[in-house]
């Protein structure tokens, strides 16, 4: 009898002393558990901050300026048409820029513009072209040569995105030079003509509508 009381007295013991360890094991066991959502969540926030577009690069995307309301919304004169042509054709597709277009036929440049890679055109609207008295641009047109160099200070040879003309000197294709200032849906080029409908995708260009006649100096 005594010996089964000091056996059962022994595991007693044994027990009382193996049970905080069981319950301190248990305890850091929960602690783990509920530290790994949270580093999950961490990981999740940092992922969705990260592939979060900014302001910036949506501004960057879309065309804008009050001109672009008067695009139509489909076929080819769409902003979606358009970034399916090169640029050349694309102009002919827009009602706004038909004497453009019949300027860049007259300089023989259409093939030009559209089989140059990654260009701007800053490109005037017919109410541009009729600022000037037409006595003088009826012989501008006439005259290939100066109807070239004009056309060709409108283009620049590198795709500009609207952050880049915030504070922009470029070199054109008749190598003289064009400068561009403003922010946010506000642009004007050579402190002359604004950019009436900005960033507009063609195939191989962007373009800015401006509502003044660049002339090189």
């Amino acid at each position: 009898m005594n010996s089964t009381k000091i056996r059962r007295t022994a595991i007693a013991v044994a027990a009382a002393a193996l049970l905080p360890l069981s319950l301190a094991a248990c305890s850091d066991s929960g602690g783990d558990t509920k530290a790994a959502p949270s580093a999950a969540a961490g990981d999740q926030a940092k992922t969705t901050d990260a592939s979060t577009p900014s302001d910036d690069t949506m501004t960057d995307d879309q065309p804008f300026g009050p001109a672009c309301a008067g695009v139509p919304e489909e076929g080819a004169g769409s902003f979606d048409g358009m970034a399916k042509d090169p640029v050349a054709t694309a102009a002919s597709n827009n009602p706004a820029l038909s004497t453009l277009v019949t300027a860049v036929k007259k300089a023989g440049l259409v093939d030009t513009l559209n089989n140059a890679k990654d260009i701007t055109v800053f490109a005037p609207t017919n109410d541009a072209f009729a600022k000037i008295p037409k006595a003088d641009l009826d012989k501008v047109l006439a005259d290939k040569a100066t109807l070239t160099k004009i056309l060709t200070y409108h283009v620049v040879g590198q795709k500009l995105t609207p952050k880049q003309l915030e504070n922009g000197s470029f070199e054109t294709l008749e190598k003289g030079r064009i400068t561009t200032s403003g922010s946010g849906e506000s642009y004007k080029v050579n402190d002359t003509a604004n950019v009436v409908c900005g960033n507009v995708r063609t195939a191989n260009a962007n373009v800015y509508i401006i509502d003044t006649v660049l002339m090189p100096k």
